[in-house]
C-alpha cells in the first residue's frame, strides 16, 4: 500500500488542555506561555483548545490567528431546547476555528458514530475545521480493533462532500494509549494511518485522501515526538497532558518545525 503523507500541508499540532486551568487568569497565563515556546514556528500549524469559557479571552490574545484557537467539543445543531450544549455558530463567535469531535472521552459517555458524523456535519457547513477523533478501545490479535475505526470512518465521510473534505482532520487516538504512558509503536501508527487512508480513498477517491491530515494522539511528549511523526508518517499531533507543559509542548513544536525545515 502506497504511502500518500500529505507533505505540502504543514504539520498540523493541537494542545487540548480538556478540563484544565481552574481560572481564567491561569489560563491566560497557560496561553501566554505556550505561545512564547512556540513563538517560532513558521513550519507547523499550533492550535490550543482550551475550555469553553476561556475561547474569547484567548482569541483576544492571537489577534492575528497565529495560534488559532479550538473547541472541544460542539453541538449538532445550531440552537434549540438543548440546555448545556454549545454549537458551532457559537463557538465561532467566540473566536473558533477548529472543533473537535468524536474524542473518546465524549464517546465514552454514550456518543456514538452518528452523533459524532452529525456534528461533523455541522462544523463542514459553517467551513470551519472539523478534527474528528477516532480509535480503539483495546487491540485484540485478531486485528477486530481495523473495523472499529473503519466505521468511525465511514461514519464521518458519508457527512463529507468533495469541497468539505479539505476542512477534515483525523485524529486516530487508541483509547487505551491517552493519558496512560503507554503508546503504540510507530510502525502500529503507521498502518493506521495507511489504514485509514484506504478507507477515504476507497470511498471518496485518492484525491480526497491525500487533503486530509491525519493525526495522532496519545501519551505524546517532548521525547518520542520525533519517531512518531516520522516513522509514525502522521501529519501531527492531538496532545493532552504535555499541552499544559509549555516547555514540552514547546518541545513537540521544536522538533516538527526542524524536521520539516530539512526535509
Amino acid at each position: 500500500m502506497e504511502l500518500m503523507k500529505n507533505t505540502p500541508t504543514l504539520p498540523l499540532v493541537i494542545a487540548n488542555w480538556k478540563l484544565h486551568p481552574a481560572s481564567l487568569a491561569e489560563a491566560k497565563s497557560l496561553f501566554v506561555d505556550i505561545r512564547n515556546a512556540v513563538r517560532r514556528h513558521d513550519n507547523v500549524t499550533v492550535v490550543v483548545a482550551p475550555p469553553y469559557p476561556f475561547l474569547s479571552d484567548l482569541a483576544r490574545l492571537s489577534p492575528s490567528g497565529r495560534v488559532p484557537i479550538a473547541a472541544q467539543d460542539v453541538w449538532s445543531e445550531a440552537t434549540g431546547a438543548e440546555t448545556g450544549e454549545v454549537s458551532v455558530p457559537m463557538v465561532v463567535s467566540c473566536g473558533a476555528q477548529y472543533m473537535i469531535v468524536g474524542h473518546s472521552e465524549r464517546r465514552a459517555r454514550g456518543e456514538d458514530n452518528a452523533l459524532v458524523a452529525a456534528k461533523t456535519k455541522a462544523v463542514l457547513a459553517a467551513k470551519q475545521t472539523a478534527v474528528v477523533c477516532v480509535g480503539e478501545t483495546e487491540r485484540d490479535e485478531s486485528g477486530n480493533f481495523y473495523s472499529v475505526v473503519e466505521q468511525q470512518v465511514l461514519a464521518v465521510l458519508a457527512v463529507c462532500s468533495r469541497t468539505s473534505i479539505s476542512r477534515l482532520v483525523i485524529a486516530y487516538e487508541p483509547v487505551w494509549a491517552i493519558g496512560s504512558g503507554e503508546t503504540p509503536t510507530a510502525q502500529d501508527i503507521q498502518e493506521m494511518r495507511l489504514f485509514i487512508e484506504k478507507c477515504i480513498a476507497e470511498n471518496m477517491n485518492r484525491s480526497a485522501a491525500k487533503k486530509v491530515q491525519i493525526l495522532y494522539g496519545g501519551s505524546v511528549n517532548d521525547k518520542n515526538a520525533e519517531q512518531l511523526f516520522v516513522d509514525g508518517a502522521v501529519d501531527g499531533f492531538l496532545v493532552g497532558g504535555a499541552s499544559l507543559k509549555p516547555a514540552m509542548f514547546g518541545g513537540i513544536v521544536k522538533t516538527l518545525q526542524k524536521i520539516t525545515t530539512q526535509s
